[in-house]
Protein backbone atom coordinates (compact mmCIF):
# COMPACT_ATOMS: atom_id res chain seq x y z
CA UNK A 1 0.00 0.00 0.00
CA UNK A 2 1.34 3.36 -1.01
CA UNK A 3 0.69 6.54 0.19
CA UNK A 4 -1.58 5.50 3.22
CA UNK A 5 -1.15 6.43 6.42
CA UNK A 6 -1.88 3.68 9.37
CA UNK A 7 -1.23 4.52 13.02
CA UNK A 8 1.54 2.52 14.97
CA UNK A 9 -1.69 1.67 17.01
CA UNK A 10 -4.08 0.18 14.60
CA UNK A 11 -3.96 -3.22 13.05
CA UNK A 12 -4.60 -3.52 9.39
CA UNK A 13 -4.82 -6.83 8.14
CA UNK A 14 -5.90 -5.92 4.73
CA UNK A 15 -4.37 -4.87 1.54
CA UNK A 16 -7.01 -3.10 -0.59
CA UNK A 17 -6.90 0.61 0.84
CA UNK A 18 -6.67 3.30 -1.31
CA UNK A 19 -3.70 5.95 -1.63
CA UNK A 20 -3.76 9.18 0.37
CA UNK A 21 -6.40 7.13 2.88
CA UNK A 22 -5.21 7.60 6.93
CA UNK A 23 -6.13 4.83 9.94
CA UNK A 24 -6.25 6.17 13.38
CA UNK A 25 -5.17 4.66 16.19
CA UNK A 26 -6.81 1.13 18.12
CA UNK A 27 -8.73 1.02 14.46
CA UNK A 28 -8.96 -3.05 13.22
CA UNK A 29 -9.84 -3.66 9.53
CA UNK A 30 -9.98 -7.19 8.71
CA UNK A 31 -8.95 -9.26 5.72
CA UNK A 32 -11.49 -8.60 3.08
CA UNK A 33 -12.44 -5.27 4.04
CA UNK A 34 -12.05 -2.53 0.81
CA UNK A 35 -11.39 0.66 1.48
CA UNK A 36 -10.83 3.63 -1.01
CA UNK A 37 -8.49 6.64 -1.80
CA UNK A 38 -8.32 9.07 0.30
CA UNK A 39 -10.38 8.35 3.28
CA UNK A 40 -10.37 9.52 6.90
CA UNK A 41 -11.11 6.60 9.58
CA UNK A 42 -11.08 7.53 12.92
CA UNK A 43 -10.22 6.39 16.44
CA UNK A 44 -11.63 2.79 17.42
CA UNK A 45 -13.42 1.82 14.69
CA UNK A 46 -13.72 -1.74 13.24
CA UNK A 47 -14.27 -3.39 9.36
CA UNK A 48 -15.18 -6.29 8.85
CA UNK A 49 -14.14 -8.20 6.10
CA UNK A 50 -17.00 -7.53 3.24
CA UNK A 51 -17.45 -4.56 4.36
CA UNK A 52 -16.20 -1.93 1.48
CA UNK A 53 -15.49 2.16 1.69
CA UNK A 54 -15.63 4.60 -1.60
CA UNK A 55 -13.78 6.86 -2.01
CA UNK A 56 -13.10 10.27 0.03
CA UNK A 57 -14.72 8.81 2.73
CA UNK A 58 -15.04 10.33 6.66
CA UNK A 59 -15.67 8.01 9.27
CA UNK A 60 -15.57 9.48 12.61
CA UNK A 61 -14.49 7.77 15.82
CA UNK A 62 -16.41 4.67 17.32
CA UNK A 63 -17.87 3.25 13.74
CA UNK A 64 -18.48 -0.77 13.33
CA UNK A 65 -18.65 -1.58 9.63
CA UNK A 66 -20.17 -4.58 9.32
CA UNK A 67 -20.03 -7.11 5.93
CA UNK A 68 -22.46 -6.28 3.31
CA UNK A 69 -22.21 -2.72 4.36
CA UNK A 70 -21.38 -0.63 1.11
CA UNK A 71 -20.67 3.62 1.68
CA UNK A 72 -20.01 5.10 -2.05
CA UNK A 73 -17.57 7.58 -2.40
CA UNK A 74 -18.15 11.04 -0.40
CA UNK A 75 -19.85 9.60 2.58
CA UNK A 76 -19.89 10.95 6.25
CA UNK A 77 -20.27 8.63 8.63
CA UNK A 78 -20.43 10.26 12.58
CA UNK A 79 -19.61 9.11 15.40
CA UNK A 80 -20.93 5.84 16.87
CA UNK A 81 -23.38 5.34 13.98
CA UNK A 82 -25.09 2.01 14.11
CA UNK A 83 -25.16 -0.54 11.21
CA UNK A 84 -26.48 -4.11 11.28
CA UNK A 85 -27.12 -6.74 8.60
CA UNK A 86 -29.03 -9.15 10.09
CA UNK A 87 -33.07 -9.10 10.48
CA UNK A 88 -33.43 -11.88 12.84
CA UNK A 89 -30.07 -12.24 14.67
CA UNK A 90 -29.66 -15.19 16.62
CA UNK A 91 -26.14 -16.58 17.99
CA UNK A 92 -24.68 -19.20 15.59
CA UNK A 93 -23.52 -20.93 18.73
CA UNK A 94 -27.32 -21.22 19.62
CA UNK A 95 -28.05 -25.01 18.78
CA UNK A 96 -31.71 -23.69 17.44
CA UNK A 97 -30.39 -21.39 15.01
CA UNK A 98 -26.76 -22.47 14.86
CA UNK A 99 -27.95 -23.69 10.75
CA UNK A 100 -29.35 -20.34 9.63
CA UNK A 101 -25.32 -19.77 10.12
CA UNK A 102 -24.05 -22.33 7.52
CA UNK A 103 -24.04 -20.52 4.90
CA UNK A 104 -24.47 -16.34 3.84
CA UNK A 105 -28.08 -16.09 3.14
CA UNK A 106 -28.68 -14.12 6.81
CA UNK A 107 -26.73 -11.48 5.32
CA UNK A 108 -28.89 -8.67 4.67
CA UNK A 109 -26.67 -5.55 2.64
CA UNK A 110 -27.13 -2.29 3.96
CA UNK A 111 -26.01 1.05 1.06
CA UNK A 112 -24.76 4.75 2.02
CA UNK A 113 -25.10 6.33 -1.62
CA UNK A 114 -22.39 9.10 -2.75
CA UNK A 115 -22.38 12.28 -0.68
CA UNK A 116 -24.63 11.09 2.13
CA UNK A 117 -24.31 11.92 5.50
CA UNK A 118 -25.44 9.89 9.07
CA UNK A 119 -25.23 12.22 12.10
CA UNK A 120 -23.89 11.48 15.55
CA UNK A 121 -25.79 7.93 16.78
CA UNK A 122 -27.81 7.43 14.13
CA UNK A 123 -28.82 4.14 13.17
CA UNK A 124 -29.35 2.60 10.12
CA UNK A 125 -31.25 -1.18 9.82
CA UNK A 126 -30.59 -4.17 7.64
CA UNK A 127 -31.19 -3.42 3.76
CA UNK A 128 -31.82 0.04 3.89
CA UNK A 129 -30.55 2.67 1.18
CA UNK A 130 -29.81 5.64 2.17
CA UNK A 131 -30.14 7.99 -0.95
CA UNK A 132 -27.33 10.30 -3.13
CA UNK A 133 -26.79 13.27 -0.54
CA UNK A 134 -29.44 12.23 1.99
CA UNK A 135 -28.74 13.50 5.59
CA UNK A 136 -29.79 10.98 8.34
CA UNK A 137 -30.16 13.19 11.25
CA UNK A 138 -28.21 12.60 15.04
CA UNK A 139 -29.96 9.95 16.50
CA UNK A 140 -32.26 8.96 13.95
CA UNK A 141 -33.76 5.76 13.06
CA UNK A 142 -33.89 4.78 9.16
CA UNK A 143 -35.96 1.77 8.94
CA UNK A 144 -37.14 2.42 5.60
CA UNK A 145 -34.86 3.77 2.35
CA UNK A 146 -33.78 7.52 2.23
CA UNK A 147 -35.09 8.81 -0.68
CA UNK A 148 -32.03 11.09 -2.41
CA UNK A 149 -31.56 14.78 -0.61
CA UNK A 150 -33.62 14.16 1.80
CA UNK A 151 -33.21 14.94 5.95
CA UNK A 152 -34.71 11.79 8.04
CA UNK A 153 -35.28 12.78 11.86
CA UNK A 154 -36.81 10.68 14.70
CA UNK A 155 -37.37 7.42 15.51
CA UNK A 156 -38.61 5.85 13.59
CA UNK A 157 -37.20 7.82 11.03
CA UNK A 158 -39.45 10.30 8.91
CA UNK A 159 -38.55 12.87 5.93
CA UNK A 160 -38.38 16.15 7.92
CA UNK A 161 -37.24 18.32 4.81
CA UNK A 162 -34.45 18.69 2.71
CA UNK A 163 -30.78 19.48 1.74
CA UNK A 164 -28.41 20.24 -0.70
CA UNK A 165 -25.28 18.77 -1.76
CA UNK A 166 -23.49 21.31 0.08
CA UNK A 167 -25.49 19.99 3.37
CA UNK A 168 -27.63 23.24 4.14
CA UNK A 169 -31.48 22.80 3.91
CA UNK A 170 -33.49 23.70 0.87
CA UNK A 171 -36.84 25.80 0.86
CA UNK A 172 -39.11 25.16 -2.19
CA UNK A 173 -41.05 27.42 -3.62
CA UNK A 174 -43.89 25.16 -5.64
CA UNK A 175 -41.63 22.46 -7.37
CA UNK A 176 -38.79 24.33 -7.31
CA UNK A 177 -35.17 25.20 -4.43
CA UNK A 178 -32.25 27.07 -5.67
CA UNK A 179 -29.70 26.71 -2.18
CA UNK A 180 -29.17 29.86 -0.44
CA UNK A 181 -25.57 28.92 0.05
CA UNK A 182 -24.24 27.62 -3.01
CA UNK A 183 -27.06 28.34 -6.01
CA UNK A 184 -27.39 25.11 -6.95
CA UNK A 185 -31.09 24.75 -7.89
CA UNK A 186 -33.50 21.68 -7.26
CA UNK A 187 -36.90 20.15 -8.71
CA UNK A 188 -39.23 18.31 -6.90
CA UNK A 189 -41.58 15.77 -8.36
CA UNK A 190 -42.97 12.69 -7.80
CA UNK A 191 -40.17 10.92 -7.95
CA UNK A 192 -38.64 13.18 -5.30
CA UNK A 193 -36.13 15.61 -5.20
CA UNK A 194 -33.34 16.00 -7.95
CA UNK A 195 -30.98 18.59 -8.95
CA UNK A 196 -31.39 20.21 -11.73
CA UNK A 197 -27.65 19.63 -13.47
CA UNK A 198 -28.68 15.87 -12.30
CA UNK A 199 -32.09 16.20 -15.02
CA UNK A 200 -29.88 18.09 -17.69
CA UNK A 201 -27.45 15.05 -18.00
CA UNK A 202 -30.13 12.79 -18.04
CA UNK A 203 -32.24 14.08 -20.92
CA UNK A 204 -28.46 14.65 -22.69
CA UNK A 205 -27.70 10.75 -22.20
CA UNK A 206 -27.39 8.90 -24.78
CA UNK A 207 -29.72 6.50 -24.09
CA UNK A 208 -32.29 9.31 -24.01
CA UNK A 209 -31.12 11.22 -27.59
Amino acid sequence: MKNVFIHPLALVETDDIGAGTRVWAYTHILPGARVGRNCNIGEHCFLEGGATVGDNVTIKNGNMLWAGLVIESGVFVGPQVLFTNDVYPRSPRLPQARHRYDDTSWLVPTLIEEGASLGAGAIVLPGVRVGRFAMVAAGAVATKDVPPYALLKGNPGRVGGWVCQCGRPLSFDTARAICAFCGLSFQKNSEGVQSCREQESRQLSPSRL
